[in-house]
Formats: structure tokens, sequence, C-alpha cells
């Protein structure tokens, strides 16, 4: 048996064109058994489709607010006006915050915090100082250098001071601990005056990296561009080929399944359809890095083949990313069955026009 599923994986793989691909993929049911199956699918995944899976962990999309050069401008005002952080009451940060907004931006890393953090832990001074508390965008302003109104600076200052002293937040119970008891703010200003002077150990460094993940708070911030990478890839390739599509969007699964009949819900991330308005194709969209995840999301598809066939035969396109499809058993390879192979990646993304019924579709 393993003989006739490595000689079948060859043949697939020897295909001259997507087309031919799938017609072989499609023979699969008639030449093996039920209980074969998934072995056959996973193999033809593993040596035909992952190899194609680019490791999208080793990338990051990049914002100009993440440089070093801005953090170092910031530290080294953040750093004289406090004379090396031995200055700092609550007057004195009030007075830099006014003059040098951007050294905002170095106290509140020294907290730990996000911009939305910062702002969430203004509410109570905020309250017993009668004002409002400072917004997310407030925050980002001033660490961008935008002088702030008011007395949002000696709101801001209040926050720095009693954060660092540790009177900002109760105490935490036995299972947490403050986001305070790192190395370099564990005894408040003492430990940052020392870092500040001696220079942060590479070990430390280190191991604020591994709790705090390399690229973290940056793969946070662009989460909805990685999340749509995949999308933005298939509508820029459609939109230059002439292809007639819908996107799937919040606000529009209503009208997609009205206008084409759909039933499956969600709807696919996208419809391909004619001139006259028939839909030829749906295509979804699956960027995974965890097997786990990649599993239960293989499921989808065997959704969208079965309203396909509802359909009268409407073919399934599948547009994948991420290492957690090399999981090919109970993932990548179900995929692969319910698409006919139909399988794409950002590398191989261009070749889905050449598969029907792309070529009839394109501008002539």
């Amino acid at each position: 048996m393993a003989d006739r599923i490595e000689e079948t994986v060859n043949e697939i793989a020897a295909a001259q064109t997507w087309n031919e691909r799938i017609t072989l993929i499609r023979r699969i049911p008639e030449e093996f058994g039920k209980a074969q199956h998934q072995d056959v699918y996973s193999e033809v995944a593993k040596v035909i489709y992952v190899p194609h899976l680019a490791p999208d962990f080793a990338y990051v999309h990049w914002r100009d607010e993440y440089e070093l050069p801005r953090v170092e401008r910031a530290y080294e005002r953040a750093h004289s006006l406090t004379q090396g952080f031995v200055n700092v009451d609550v007057t004195t940060l009030t007075a830099i915050l006014k003059a040098e907004p951007s050294t905002l931006l170095i106290f509140r890393l020294l907290l730990g915090f996000t911009p939305q953090e910062f702002a969430a832990s203004t509410v109570i001074p905020a309250d017993e100082m009668g004002i409002q508390q400072i917004s997310a965008s407030t925050v980002k302003n001033m660490e961008n250098g935008k002088s702030a109104r008011g007395k949002v600076p000696e709101l801001a200052a209040a926050v720095i001071d009693r954060a660092m002293r540790g009177e900002l937040f109760a105490a935490p119970g036995d299972e947490i601990r403050s986001k305070l008891n790192k190395p370099d703010t564990v005894a408040g200003w003492e430990t940052v005056r020392k870092f500040a002077a001696e220079g942060v150990p590479f070990p430390v460094f280190l191991h604020q990296r591994h709790y705090g993940g390399a690229f973290r708070q940056i793969l946070d911030a662009t989460s909805s561009r990685r999340g749509n990478l995949l999308e933005d890839a298939v509508v820029e390739l459609f939109t230059a080929e002439g292809v007639l599509f819908v996107r799937t969007g919040a606000t529009n699964q209503e009208m997609i399944a009205k206008q084409f009949g759909l039933t499956v819900k969600p709807a696919p991330d996208f419809v391909v359809y004619d001139k006259a308005g028939t839909m030829k194709a749906m295509l979804e969209c699956k960027q995974v890095n965890d097997g786990g995840t990649a599993r239960d999301k293989a499921s989808r598809f065997h959704s969208l083949r079965g309203e396909g066939m509802r359909l009268g035969g409407v073919p399934v396109f599948a547009v994948l990313a991420g290492l957690g499809w090399r999981r090919t058993a109970d993932a990548l390879g179900p995929v692969v069955r319910d698409t006919d192979g139909r399988v794409f990646t950002v590398q191989t993304l261009a070749e889905i026009m050449t598969v029907e019924p792309f070529p009839s579709l394109k501008r002539t």
C-alpha cells in the first residue's frame, strides 16, 4: 500500500498543470479505500504543498514609531532632565512632561504599559483631581512630541509617581505579580537609576525578551495587517487580472448570501462571479501558526465544499499561510481533499489564474 501511495503522489507531483493535478487528486477516492484516504491526502499535502508554506513568524510589519532613534532621543531627554532619574518627584515630572512631552514614552516603558494601559491607569487619579482621564490618543500624541493642555502633564506625572512607588494599584495576590516586579523597576527608582548608570546585563535583557516576547508589541499592534495579508494579496491579484469578485466583510454577509444563494455562515472570504453575475468559485484564506488551530480550521473547507456541491459544483479554493498547516494528517490533508488540491500560498498565488474557472474570468 505504501508503494501505491508513493506512486500516486509522484504522479500528482509530476502533473504539468494545476488542472491536471486537480484531476488526479479527484481520482483518489476511486483508487483507494476510505481507510487509506487520510494517509494518501496527508502524503500529497506533505510532498506537494508543505514546501510552499513560508515561515511568516520570521517577519514583522514595521512601523516608524518603533525605530530605535526615537526611543534614544526620548531617553536622552528623560535621563538628562531627571539627572539620571534622581530628581523624579511629581513636581519635577510634571515640569518635564510639559517641556518635553516625548519623555512620556520612556516613563511609560519603565512601567511596562502600552499606551492604552497607561491611559486606563489615569482613571483613579483623574477622579481624585476632578478632571478627565487621559486618552490613549493623547498618550501617543505626547510621545510624538505634541504638548498636552491643562492638567494632563500633572495627571501623567501623578500616575508615573504613584505607580513607581507601588501605590497606584492594589497589592497583587499570591498567583500574580505586579509589572513593576521586573529587574529594572523591582525596587522602584532605585533600580532604574542603577540600570541607567551601569547598563542592563545581557542575560537580563534576554530574560525580558523571554517573558515579553521579541517584537511582541509591534506584532500585537499590526495584528490586523498580518490577518489581512492573504486577503490583500488576493484582492491585488484579482484586481490586476480583471476578475469579478466580492470580498466578504462584517457588513455585507446578508447581501452576499442573498445575491448568490449562499447558506453557509459566515460566507467565504471571496466569491468570484462572471459577467452574468453567476458565482463561479469560492475562496477562503487562513493563516495559522498552530497545528491544533489548523486542524480546527480545516473543517471550514469541508463546509464550503458541501455548499459548493449544493450549488451545482462550485469549486472551493484555499489560500493558506503559517506553519500550522505543516500538520498534514488532520489539517492540510483534509483541505487538499475538500478543495481537490486547489490550495495556494502567497508564493504560488499567481498560478491560481491558470486553474479553471479563472482563465475564462480574466479581463480580455
